[in-house]
């Protein structure tokens, strides 16, 4: 079994970190090699035995293809999207696991300041502490929908996004949720915290 690390009392920082996200959610790769194979999966996971939507798929790998691309961009190393449904109801939700892109974040390690730095700007933040992963910053955000780029969605979107320094680095690590079901927000937020509190160094 790896040796865990127990967050901000680790010295030497750690080799790699784990997640246990639900099953039901699929892991996008964002690496320009593989991530076209890994869209079209998607896409032909999602409309099995749909034989009639040429466009809406199409229309759903463009998406995925932008969103792809925007998460690599600012340092995203893994992409989930939810596939779970409730009946005919589709549990949308993803999670981009990203690495602050230099410049971005703050050098300091101490979760307070950053937490008061995001709170000047307007954001609901709490500093928690994460069963393994040890201290974190958390951010809870409800923003106005925007159809033109969400496949039509009114609805608000709920984004929760934990900050977490990396032990015995200046590094953090970013776990970024965001669900469109704004009926179902507080059960997903639920979900969220839960996953991210699974985080561990190894």
């Amino acid at each position: 079994m790896p040796e865990l690390w127990k967050g901000e009392d680790a010295t030497t920082p750690p080799k790699d970190y784990n997640l246990v996200v639900p099953d039901g959610w699929f892991k996008l790769s964002l690496d320009p090699e593989h991530r076209d194979r890994s869209i079209i999966a998607l896409a032909e996971q999602q409309f099995r035995g749909v034989d009639n939507a040429p466009r809406l798929k199409e229309q759903v790998m463009r998406e995925l293809q932008k969103t792809a691309k925007d998460a690599y961009q600012v340092g995203g190393i893994e992409l989930y999207l939810s596939t779970l449904r409730v009946g005919p109801l589709p549990l949308s939700s993803s999670l981009l696991v990203s690495f602050a892109m230099p410049g971005t974040m703050s050098s300091s390690s101490d979760v307070h300041t950053f937490a008061d730095v995001l709170g000047r700007r307007g954001a609901e933040t709490t500093v928690v502490k994460l069963s393994a992963a040890g201290k974190a910053v958390r951010e809870f955000r409800s923003e106005a929908a925007a159809p033109t780029t969400q496949l039509g969605n009114e609805l608000p979107t709920t984004t929760v996004k934990y900050y977490v320094p990396v032990p015995a680095t200046e590094e953090w690590l970013i776990l970024s949720f965001s669900t469109p079901l704004d009926p179902l927000a507080r059960q997903m937020v639920g979900l969220f915290d839960a996953v991210a509190d699974t985080l561990h160094w190894t």
